[in-house]
């Protein structure tokens, strides 16, 4: 009898997990299908710092992928190494979902206080945020290679003062 009811019954979909709901607020590009498949792994995840914005751009048949995050206020306090440890594992990630992409370019930014009267909209407009660390893989790096090159400091660009006061001090 049960059996015969629940056939009689309307079907519902599933609701999209918070995950997935994030993965497509924050797809952007002209490959969204490729940025919300990234999101879906990437926020699947509990990382230290937000990641704010996932890209996929495809010009010519090269894709290249872009990952934003905020600089502040992160989920945990994290060291610096935390931090390169979360770069590597989201170029890792992006670069599995999509192993044709060129590159992919990582930046952070923190936002920019403006008073009452700046404008931040329209033409004349004034920046809201600015970029305190960018690193773009090509996609033939290691993840090793990649870690190395963070650490030496002189793949990327970190702001000196950015990097000097967001992280907490790494214990021996």
């Amino acid at each position: 009898m049960l059996a015969s009811l629940a056939g009689a019954l309307p079907a519902f979909a599933a609701s999209p997990s918070v995950a997935e709901l994030d993965a497509a607020a924050r797809a952007s590009g002209n490959r969204p299908d490729i940025a919300t498949q990234i999101g879906d792994r990437v926020f699947s995840s509990t990382l230290p710092a937000q990641v704010s914005q996932i890209s996929a751009n495809e010009f010519g048949g090269h894709l290249v992928l872009g990952i934003r995050m905020w600089g502040v206020k992160f989920h945990k306090p994290i060291t610096q190494r935390e931090f390169v440890g979360q770069v590597a594992w989201l170029v890792r990630t992006a670069l599995a979902v999509a192993p044709s992409a060129q590159e992919v370019d990582v930046w952070t930014s923190v936002p920019i206080d403006v008073t009452r009267d700046i404008v931040v909209s329209g033409d004349l407009a004034r920046p809201t945020s600015r970029v305190v660390f960018t690193l773009s893989v090509p996609h033939t790096a290691s993840d090793a290679a990649t870690i190395t090159r963070l650490a030496a400091g002189d793949a990327a660009f970190w702001d000196r003062e950015w990097a000097r006061t967001a992280f907490v001090k790494a214990t021996s």
